[in-house]
């Protein structure tokens, strides 16, 4: 079948010192590395949430002041997509991609390891300032606002640049240069084929925020007027080069998800891969159409009509290749001898919550509904269906699908499905709820809200303590298993 690969897993590193993960340079470990400090980051920024949601519970001051509010949801937002997820898709690539592409390693193992040891200063350089500005950074705000922390995102948030754009371009020539004779495009995994358009994107999009941060550095220290109205400059090229990259940062933080369930599908049906062709091209499709809706976050913003309607048309025609995508997985599993394991429970549970996502985000494409639903709870609601729903759940199915090759145990399967049901009941109560109260007229990032919005806000907050404490399931599960579980044989599935 394409993309098989053994799961047997390299023992020498269980029993291996802190100097020999500080300096190796093994894609295996530095896939582990990464992983790990996602997991980490995942449960720090869920804390925050909590924290959000516990405040939002009741209307008015409840545990913590509108300053701190603001700092919650602006390193909750950063922590979660540049700390955990992108980070998190990096691991699996560094893990899976050489074996599944018959390389002994990247093509670059030192710049790998540099790659992933950008990553812990960054974090701490961004928690030092906690910025009270959102994760999306917005001028003028962010450039009046005269606290250091402002100073400490950015530079935090270029460090994180640098360590993606490292460890794209490690991946596309490895990809390319490295594969075993007899790998080619037309029987390459279609997790390496989303690596590789997802590193593409990452090479072309990342250096555009880059370059963004610089200005907004310069900027908030009067070098240059690009962003103030007074000298001149337009705040709102801000949101387009935030969005420019934070678009396609969307489909960075997706396709690797959608090769990992490219993956646990087939293996879990006992039938081949559905369209290998279609999925494949789909993922280039997505790649290329990417870098043409980003306008669509900014239709209330002024933009003239001939300006927004093509990024409209883009907005609607990106569904298709994600469309085919669904219909396929589907038709993988239509009529094969499914196996409801915990990977393909988290699998199918991925389909169903992006399926979700992606509708509502189609829903809002037109300009006159974004109109009336920008800057909601819908949008709020629509997000985290996608990137929790999305890109969380095929990352758990991944983990516990690879769980035998990084660390030669089995996990407790009854554990896993306690993980999964809390995950689905708590992620749908708290996220669902979100649509009705955009739908309603609540506006995102504020710190409080009508009385009359109560009863939906208090079953979101129900909802996230719900999501909180299933992955409590997870965590108990992998570091129990890791030292108790049963010995994996070389292929447990």
């Amino acid at each position: 079948m394409v993309g098989e690969v053994s799961t047997a897993h390299p023992a020498s590193w269980r029993n291996v010192g802190l100097m020999r993960w500080m300096t190796t340079t093994n894609h295996h470990d530095i896939g582990i590395l990464y992983l790990v400090t996602s997991i980490l980051f995942f449960l720090l920024g869920g804390l925050l949430a909590l924290v959000i949601r516990w405040e939002l519970a009741y209307p008015g001051p409840t545990v913590v002041d509108p300053g701190t509010y603001s700092a919650l949801f602006t390193m909750h937002g950063t922590t979660m997509i540049f700390l955990v997820a992108i980070p998190m898709l990096a691991g699996f690539g560094n893990l899976m991609v050489p074996p599944l592409i018959g390389a002994k390693d990247m093509a670059f193992p030192r710049l790998n390891a540099l790659s992933y040891w950008l990553l812990p200063p960054a974090a701490v350089i961004m928690w030092m300032g906690s910025a009270q500005i959102g994760w999306t950074g917005y001028a003028p705000l962010s450039v009046f606002d005269p606290s250091l922390g402002v100073d400490l995102w950015i530079v935090g948030l270029q460090l994180i640049g640098i360590s993606s754009t490292l460890g794209a371009l490690n991946f596309v020539v490895t990809i390319l240069r490295l594969r075993a004779p007899g790998i080619t495009f037309k029987n390459l995994s279609l997790f390496v084929w989303s690596v590789l358009v997802t590193s593409g994107i990452v090479t072309l999009a990342t250096p555009v925020l880059a370059a963004g941060l610089f200005v907004l550095l310069l900027e908030r220290h009067g070098m240059v007027g690009f962003l103030t109205p007074s000298l001149g400059g337009e705040p709102i090229i801000w949101q387009h080069i935030f969005w420019f990259y934070s678009h396609p940062a969307v489909y960075i933080m997706i396709l690797p998800v959608m090769g990992i369930i490219s993956e646990v599908i087939p293996r879990f049906s006992h039938k081949p891969i559905f369209g290998y062709k279609a999925i494949a091209l789909s993922s280039v499709a997505i790649g290329f159409l990417g870098f043409g809706v980003w306008a669509h976050h900014m239709f209330t913003t002024g933009m003239s009509l001939t300006s927004r309607v093509p990024f409209m048309v883009l907005t609607l025609a990106i569904a298709v290749p994600s469309g085919i995508k669904v219909f396929n997985w589907i038709m993988t599993m239509w009529g094969g001898a499914i196996e409801l394991k915990a990977p393909m429970l988290f699998a199918i549970g991925f389909i169903g919550m992006f399926v979700i996502g992606g509708i509502t985000g189609v829903f809002q494409a037109p300009i006159p509904v974004d109109y009336a639903l920008q800057d909601t709870y819908w949008v709020v609601g629509h997000l985290h269906y996608v990137l929790f729903g999305g890109t969380i759940l095929g990352a758990f199915a991944g983990l516990y699908f690879w769980y035998p090759r990084m660390t030669g145990r089995m996990y407790s399967e009854r554990l896993a499905r306690w993980h999964f049901a809390f995950t689905i009941v708590g992620l749908n109560l708290v996220f669902f709820t979100m649509h009705a109260l955009g739908l309603m007229g609540m506006v995102r990032r504020i710190y409080d809200y009508d009385a009359s919005l109560w009863t939906l806000n208090w079953l979101a907050t129900l909802g996230a303590f719900i999501l909180g404490g299933g992955q409590l399931f997870f965590l108990v599960n992998s570091v129990r298993s890791y030292f108790r579980g049963p010995p994996a044989s070389k292929d447990p599935w």
